[in-house]
């Protein structure tokens, strides 16, 4: 079974679980600004990994805009983010992400990254800004709105291989 690992990272933790998932399944791993649909053709399984942002994953279209030509192979996507990887918050992200269509052909995978404000963009930067503002002025803050705001000033990684189990565990399948 030829795989193929295409990621999207702009913080380095997606990358981390990409490496770790290609070594670990012996695949093929590229960056996704590096693969097109034709590529992707090439291949029996594909896994995509990409960040989250605003519950949106980071380059997931490059997948779910070609779901049709991708048709008969097995396709995981896993997005990574600094939220603990609560069911509320992986079936959020599922369903802001794929139609209950696409649900039928992808498996979804959250894997807990971490938040380095410093590696961030200058665009993304302002963006989360803007967040921290709002998480200051909230006046009932949950212990996840307070780990964020603490993230700003300290950066976190929980980024661990053991998460990628499921994963490969479905791939091997």
């Amino acid at each position: 079974m030829k795989t193929l690992v295409v990621y999207k990272s702009k913080s380095g933790f997606t990358k981390k679980y990409a490496e770790w998932i290609s070594r670990q399944l012996e695949a093929e791993m590229r960056e996704a600004s590096k693969v097109t649909v034709e590529t992707l053709s090439d291949y029996d399984t594909v896994i995509y990994g990409g960040g989250l942002y605003a519950g949106g994953i980071s380059g997931v279209k490059l997948i779910t805009k070609n779901l049709e030509r991708l048709k008969g192979k097995k396709i995981a996507v896993f997005a990574t983010g600094a939220s603990p990887a609560r069911e509320e918050v992986i079936n959020e992200v599922r369903n802001n992400n794929f139609t209950p269509e696409q649900q039928k052909q992808i498996r979804f995978f959250y894997l807990r990254g971490g938040f380095d404000f410093n590696k961030l963009t200058l665009f993304n930067k302002g963006i989360m800004s803007i967040m921290k503002l709002c998480l200051k002025k909230t006046k009932n803050p949950t212990p996840d709105d307070l780990g964020m705001l603490a993230a700003f000033d300290h950066p976190v990684d929980f980024t661990d291989e053991k998460n990628t189990k499921d994963l490969i565990s479905y791939i091997n399948l």
